[in-house]
């Protein structure tokens, strides 16, 4: 079992990395998908990355319950695609309608740290290769508005506690990897 971070900024190449990974494997595919189509501009997305990905692989929506599905998924024949944890994160944040202040002190939704908490367990249960795309939002200035900051804040707590748990760390800029953690593949 390998665990995989690829981390990148917008249209870095991560996810095109991780997906080599994942198809390299020579194992079957399980992608998870993170993302909900909110708009006609997110739907279009999803639908241009949904085309691009082998017709064999196969492919799990899930917004939240993120850990319950690499457990679901789990098997040592499998490696298990994870896009990504920065719109799972999003969707956590907003879960059942959280509203956030513009200042003052933000309290996080109860599922938010249920699910981040089944996330890091089933990253150490789970008998299947995971390959995770996760933004690295951290590199720009500070944001303005407490819930930009508190979404920065927490991309990049989630980042190192995953990382932390995973045998490789990728960082994908301008299309290149370059190894943090472990070796290139």
């Amino acid at each position: 079992m390998t665990r995989t971070l690829v981390l990148g900024g917008a249209r870095s190449g991560k996810s095109a990395y991780a997906e080599r990974l994942a198809a390299d494997s020579g194992k079957e595919v399980v992608y998870i998908a993170t993302a909900t189509a909110g708009d006609n501009e997110m739907a279009a997305r999803i639908a241009h990355h949904r085309a691009g990905r082998p017709a064999e692989w196969t492919t799990v929506e899930e917004p939240l319950a993120l850990g319950n599905q690499l457990l679901r998924w789990s098997s040592p024949d499998r490696v298990i695609m994870v896009d990504c944890l920065t719109l799972w994160l999003s969707n956590l944040l907003f879960s059942g309608g959280a509203d956030y202040p513009e200042v003052g002190e933000i309290t996080l939704p109860a599922l938010f740290h249920e699910q981040q908490d089944m996330l890091a367990s089933a990253l150490t249960k789970c008998a299947s290769d995971i390959v995770m795309v996760s933004n690295e939002v951290g590199l720009g200035i500070m944001p303005m508005g407490a819930v930009s900051r508190c979404f920065l804040d927490e991309q990049g707590r989630l980042n190192q506690a995953v990382a932390s748990i995973c045998d490789r760390v990728v960082f994908v800029a301008a299309g290149l990897p370059l190894a943090l953690k472990g070796q290139l593949c």
